[in-house]
């Protein structure tokens, strides 16, 4: 058994809702807004108002949008959901020591200090939550309570409806947990296995769970279960351990006079990018995303997240300045009305540097390249150089993507996706960038056109150019038809697709939409 007297007294709180929460503000959806956030087209999170129409975690993402046709499906992003939590904790650890987070929107600290500091408990706790509704955090909670365990069920007791009233402080007295606990149900041990088992055993809350023999739980479970079993009875040793603030390593170049010669800013940050990379590596890290911000004079701001298949290099870092400033016309034009005043380099995304280590036999192709295509890339700008990656997609157009070389590629369509619809085997190897427009006629020289259930007016016999040449088809086959996003008229699109041959062996990936015949692509 767990010893009671050493379980630490805790203060936890609540952020409720927080990933719904962090997600509407970077979607800039109201708060009252329906929103649900989707994983593996399952309901993870959803909003009050959500909840409301009967939309419930766990949920299939069809049935949500069946139950709240106005739902807003947002797709979960943990980092993002980590990120927004971040100026929480900052802000908590400038005013408060000790500050344990447990997940994006709960966190612990030990009640012990700041109950002395505010003159009790609750002051305390109050006192918090002011802390958090200043920064914007809707409707906190804060539970007090012997152990981590009970201190996390304390927060979220009012807003489970299990206890009365609006306070947003619960406290549960000293050597008091285990009777707090005991009519809560055993779902809150968090355990899928068992919470699966316990009920099918009679065993419905916390309370029965907790008293039952130990022995005979550790013989039925094992040590797992004896952990639960402990705490079910108000018994969890477990400190508030404070995480380490990280240190900051932001690199910020402030210009008086503010410039507006892109030479000069790239020279000016120069120094400040190998210190920046420095401060990193003696962390034992390098950045593999930069966020690169200018502010200029006027207060206007231009933010960008630059990506690295490796690491970046002081030389690198200012290229991305300064092709940031090329992107918006220079220091005065685009984004920028005004000379530049500043410019911050953040680490978006670092990488433990033994990650990044040469080979033994050292890495001197590969290395190569890619200087040689960043010095030609210097010249000719960021999207001077790039190179091609495989996507997801229907179209033969649809299933590449060009992608700036030194960018690390972002697949915005996955292709191990099925894609049922896509064009059946074999592709066509060439593949055109802007579709050439065509026509195609029957034996008669009439326009061949297909109807709305598919049926062709007549058998295709001729391609012809825009300059008038004909070639003579000798073999087809289609249409396949393709009807993609009929929800959304801006991005909505229906074609027939065909593959023709033509008499002199040429084959052809030819598609009618609304517009006309077009030849996609070529097979070689």
């Amino acid at each position: 058994m767990f010893d009671t007297l050493r379980q630490p007294r805790l203060l936890a709180l609540w952020c409720p809702d927080w990933p719904v929460h962090a997600h509407a503000q970077a979607e800039r959806l109201p708060a009252e807004a329906p929103i649900a956030l989707i994983d593996k087209n399952v309901v993870l999170a959803c909003s009050r108002s959500a909840r409301a129409e009967g939309v419930k975690r766990g949920m299939r993402q069809r049935e949500a949008q069946a139950r709240c046709p106005g739902i807003h499906l947002i797709r979960y992003d943990p980092t993002l959901d980590a990120r927004a939590f971040e100026p929480v904790l900052t802000a908590l650890e400038g005013s408060l020591p000790g500050v344990h987070p447990l997940r994006p929107g709960m966190l612990a600290v030990r009640a012990r200090g700041p109950a002395r500091y505010y003159g009790g408990e609750r002051a305390a706790a109050l006192t918090l939550l002011g802390t958090l509704a200043d920064l914007g955090v809707p409707n906190p909670r804060a539970g007090i309570a012997d152990g981590l365990f009970a201190a996390e069920r304390a927060a979220r007791w009012v807003q489970s409806g299990v206890g009365s009233g609006v306070d947003p402080v619960t406290i549960v007295p000293a050597g008091e947990v285990a009777a707090f606990l005991a009519p809560l149900p055993v779902e809150l041990l968090e355990d899928p296995e068992l919470v699966s088992l316990l009920p099918r055993l009679g065993i419905r809350t916390l309370g029965e769970f907790a008293a039952l023999e130990e022995a005979d739980v550790v013989a039925r479970f094992g040590p797992l279960g004896a952990r639960l079993h402990a705490l079910a009875g108000g018994q969890d040793p477990r400190p508030a351990t404070p995480r380490i603030p990280p240190r900051d390593v932001d690199a910020v170049v402030d210009f008086e006079p503010p410039l507006d010669r892109v030479d000069q800013i790239a020279f000016g940050i120069r120094t400040s990018s190998e210190r920046f990379l420095d401060d990193l590596l003696e962390q034992r890290l390098v950045c593999t995303a930069l966020r690169v911000e200018l502010m200029g004079a006027d207060g206007e701001t231009s933010d960008r997240v630059w990506l690295h298949p490796r690491s970046f290099t002081a030389s690198e870092v200012v290229d991305r300045v300064r092709w940031q400033l090329d992107a918006t016309g220079g220091a005065r034009a685009g984004e920028l009305r005004s000379p530049v005043a500043r410019v911050r380099l953040t680490p978006e995304t670092v990488d433990p540097v033994g990650a990044h280590e040469r080979g033994i036999w050292g890495t001197g192709p590969d290395e190569g390249v890619h200087s040689g295509l960043s010095r030609v890339q210097g010249m000719l700008g960021h999207e001077g150089v790039g190179t091609a990656i495989s996507t997801g997609g229907r179209m033969p157009a649809d299933r590449q993507q060009r992608v700036a070389w030194g960018d690390r590629p972002v697949v915005a369509r996955d292709p191990k996706r099925p894609w049922p619809g896509a064009v059946p085997p074999p592709h066509p190897s060439t593949v055109y960038e802007i579709p050439r427009q065509i026509t195609v006629e029957d034996v008669r020289g009439r326009p061949v056109a297909v109807n709305a259930r598919g049926g062709l007016s007549a058998s295709p016999a001729v391609i012809v150019s825009p300059t008038g040449a004909r070639r003579d088809l000798t073999a087809w086959a289609g249409p396949w038809p393709l009807e993609e996003r009929w929800w959304d008229p801006a991005t909505a699109r229906t074609a027939q697709r065909f593959q023709m041959v033509d008499a002199s062996g040429e084959a052809w990936l030819l598609v009618l939409d609304t517009r006309g015949w077009w030849a996609h692509g070529r097979y070689d």
